[in-house]
């Protein structure tokens, strides 16, 4: 359990870097939060400062849980270093990524007011299932690009993976991965109504938009 617990930490402080405000606050001297809808993530950098500002964010976000992911898996994945448990194999990543979201979306430095975990959700199960994993995302990106709505595309990823988890790695995966798809109901619900009901802003729009 140590072990667990450990990941998530990590995962958690990790995902406290939130890339948009960093790179935002150097671009503009202000905080994230100034601008549009104050989302410190890629779609809200994207709609408001053009596709290469976006695009860096989405980079540091992948890059900071792919640190995560990847440190806990050398510590505690084969042969746990620091407290000698019992190895947690692929699924210190998951663990490691459930806490990089948690860290991502409520970061205790910004009064846990952070982004969504879209980028930061699909690299985590990407990198403990690069066969389901890229097969979820790819599956959320083409309703994306279906729809024009992002809230959609994150639900199915998650969704899907859950089921994907859940029968091709067993019990504590799949509760991960729900886990996960519960973090990203609960932070696209509302854009979700939205789309639902033809009111949310398509964002295939954000790539024309450059202020």
């Amino acid at each position: 359990m140590p072990e667990r617990s450990l990941c998530l930490l990590i995962g958690y402080l990790f995902g406290c870097f939130l890339t948009a405000e960093v790179i935002i606050k150097i671009k503009t001297g202000q905080s994230v939060s100034q601008f549009g809808t104050g989302n410190p993530g890629m779609a809200n950098v994207m709609r408001i400062f053009g596709f290469r500002t976006g695009a860096a964010v989405l980079i540091g976000d992948l890059c900071k849980t792919l640190a995560a992911c990847v440190l806990c898996c050398y510590l505690f994945g084969r042969s746990p270093v620091v407290t000698g448990g019992a190895p947690l194999g692929q699924t210190a990543v998951l663990w490691a990524g459930l806490g990089a979201a948690i860290g991502h979306n409520w970061p205790f430095w910004r009064r846990f007011r952070g982004g969504k975990g879209v980028a930061v959700t699909c690299m985590a199960i990407f990198l403990f299932s690069p066969l389901w994993g890229l097969a979820a995302d790819i599956a959320g990106m083409l309703v994306v690009f279906r729809t024009g709505f992002l809230p959609l595309g994150a639900v199915v990823i998650t969704t899907l993976f859950t089921v994907f988890a859940g029968v091709f790695y067993g019990t504590e995966p799949c509760l991960l991965a729900l886990a996960l798809a519960l973090i990203m109901l609960s932070r696209h619900y509302p854009g979700l109504i939205r789309s639902l009901t033809g009111t949310e802003e398509k964002n295939a729009q954000y790539l024309k938009r450059k202020k």
